[in-house]
């Protein structure tokens, strides 16, 4: 069969490959209802009858806000087969920055999910002087919905007219466009080619097992990482399953049993700190053998040829004790957890994989559709620990003298920033090499490693370079460390600002007789500054002068997208941190 070239081709195939098996599942009432390959064509269909009708041009944006369901994939489908482009916004973001994007993308049609999204956009309607409608795909009294589209397309059927349309696109033309987070500055939009994420689900094709019928997915679909891994599972022809939230992914997972799933580095770390925490309520024996298990899975090799007959020996113990709990927290089947959208510590890479959850790693930017690089299964070396694995086939890497930045050219390049040629030209050079603001190398044998971003590096008054995300990587081994930022631009030395984890602490607290029970009053205790302290000797040990760091300052907000200080893909916003902590930070230099 011939590979698809543009993302709706993937409806077809599926038809044909397997049209028995269902496309997607979501809970409702309690319930995992299943929808079929005809329901997903039929729907997708019927939204591009209704946009044809309302008279969406082609290349013209419509918005979707919404979280991870069936219905998030017929309304892409919708959009793109009748040459529309879609322009999925995260559910978490502020007014102010959903004012920006949708009067910037000249946005007049929004889909949102339900009745609070539906009240947020309304209170800024009048703002967005292109906004002609806002539906709903949850029923909300007074608004029309995604069922007035439905009828509306039955009632404007031009199946030949749509076909014609789908003839004429071609793999570049843009399929979707994604504003960037925002970590810094102002959103830009990525306008993105079917070419490019197309590129992407062949180049990871081969990963997952052949016989893997069913994935999980939470994050949300804004995020390109999670909406290539969706397309890929329906090219795999597996049946993805809705989480109902974030919180209920390991109940969801019990309930279904995937074989796999997407998540970030962050979500990586909570789950081993859930498990550490559940080990550190332990007492005599039981506690002695888990901690010893968890030591067994700090040592565990990738490549099964570098672990010996002693260490399988421990590992096949630790397993039957320790391992065979953890793994069953995701259900029975389940094999790989795939991560991106930053680096993972390595340890917890060993860790999960001794477990029997594979952990693959890949390195992207949503400019590159997103991915570059990824771990495949396939490799003769098989994984590297720290590494993201090999470059993609189709795309070219180079990394810049001096800087070592790494310059990404290929399909998976994006055609530019929305309205900006000239941030688009100074992104993409003359060469068409795309300048990614991270830094790396390949190792001879072609593994690609990461080794932080130009733009978050600061040199000392010392005049020594400091690349913060590499402390940060490294302190937040610590399950007293939920977030931090490194912080010493024009200073003697390094400093930090910690988000201590609070469940952990108080956890450590009630063990170790500390009284004290706010968060202000944990921060404040003598007893919890010496034990982080500790944490920041154990650490400091293992980085140079310069990049040791004298003092912290712990505080006691959770970081979140809700307050500003995260980004919806879970990335510290430096500017915004910095900001709140002004105070903080120049006592830290004082």
């Amino acid at each position: 069969m011939q590979e698809p070239q543009r993302l709706f081709d993937l409806l077809d195939r599926r038809r044909e490959l397997a049209p028995e098996r269902p496309v997607f599942a979501n809970k409702k009432d309690g319930k995992w209802i299943e929808h079929t390959i005809d329901e997903y064509i039929e729907k997708s269909s019927l939204l591009s009858y209704a946009f044809m009708h309302m008279g969406v041009q082609r290349g013209e944006n419509v918005a979707l806000i919404s979280t991870g369901r069936p219905e998030w994939n017929y309304i892409d489908m919708g959009v793109q087969m009748m040459g529309g482009v879609l322009l999925p916004i995260y559910p978490t973001i502020s007014e102010s920055e959903y004012l920006y994007i949708l009067t910037h993308a000249e946005i007049r049609y929004i889909i949102v999910e339900g009745e609070a999204l539906y009240k947020k956009i309304s209170g800024i309607r009048q703002q967005i002087p292109t906004l002609q409608e806002i539906y709903t795909i949850l029923p909300v009294e007074g608004a029309p919905s995604i069922e007035t589209l439905y009828a509306m397309g039955e009632s404007h059927r031009d199946p030949e007219g749509l076909q014609a349309i789908k003839d004429s696109i071609t793999a570049d033309d843009v399929a979707t466009m994604i504003y960037t987070s925002g970590s810094t500055g102002t959103p830009k939009g990525v306008m993105l080619a079917h070419r490019g994420i197309i590129l992407n689900v062949l180049g990871i094709k081969d990963s997952p097992g052949k016989t893997w019928t069913r994935a999980l997915s939470w994050m949300p679909l804004c995020h390109i990482y999670e909406r290539m891994m969706n397309y890929l599972y329906q090219y795999l022809c597996m049946e993805t399953f809705y989480a109902e939230s974030i919180a209920k992914v390991a109940d969801n997972a019990k309930e279904v049993n995937p074989y796999m799933m997407a998540a970030v580095p962050r979500f990586i770390e909570k789950m081993y700190d859930k498990v550490f925490r559940k080990g550190e309520k332990l007492t005599g024996m039981k506690k002695k053998i888990f901690d010893w298990a968890l030591d067994v899975g700090f040592d565990y090799e990738l490549n099964d040829k570098k672990r010996t007959l002693y260490y399988n020996i421990k590992h096949s113990i630790a397993d039957k004790l320790v391992y065979k709990e953890i793994r069953g927290a995701l259900g029975e089947n389940f094999h790989m957890l795939v991560s991106g959208g930053a680096s993972i510590q390595p340890r917890l890479t060993r860790f999960f994989s001794a477990v029997g959850l594979d952990l693959y790693e890949g390195y992207g930017l949503t400019e590159c559709s997103p991915l570059v690089a990824v771990t495949n299964t396939y490799a003769e070396e098989g994984r590297k620990v720290g590494s993201v694995g090999f470059v993609l086939p189709g795309i070219e890497v180079k990394f810049c003298p001096g800087s070592n930045e790494i310059l990404c050219r290929g399909g998976n390049v994006m055609k530019g920033y929305f309205k900006e040629p000239e941030l688009t030209a100074q992104a993409i050079d003359d060469e068409g090499w795309f300048h990614t603001g991270d830094t790396g190398y390949l190792d001879s044998g072609g593994y690609m490693f990461l080794t932080g971003r130009t733009k978050n590096m600061f040199k000392t008054s010392m005049g020594k370079f400091v690349n913060p995300e590499v402390i940060e990587e490294r302190f937040k081994e610590s399950p007293f460390i939920l977030d931090m930022m490194v912080v010493g631009e024009g200073q003697k030395f390094a400093a930090a600002i910690i988000a201590p984890d609070f469940d952990m602490l108080k956890d450590w607290c009630g063990r170790h007789g500390v009284t004290a029970q706010t968060r202000e009053e944990m921060v404040a205790d003598k007893a919890v500054q010496e034990r982080f302290q500790r944490v920041v000797d154990k650490y400091n040990a293992t980085l140079g002068n310069h990049e040791q760091l004298k003092r912290i300052r712990l505080v006691t907000e959770v970081w979140s997208t809700e307050n500003q200080f995260l980004t919806p893909t879970l990335k510290i916003k430096r500017n915004n941190i910095t900001t709140f902590y002004k105070k903080e930070i120049e006592e830290l230099f004082v």
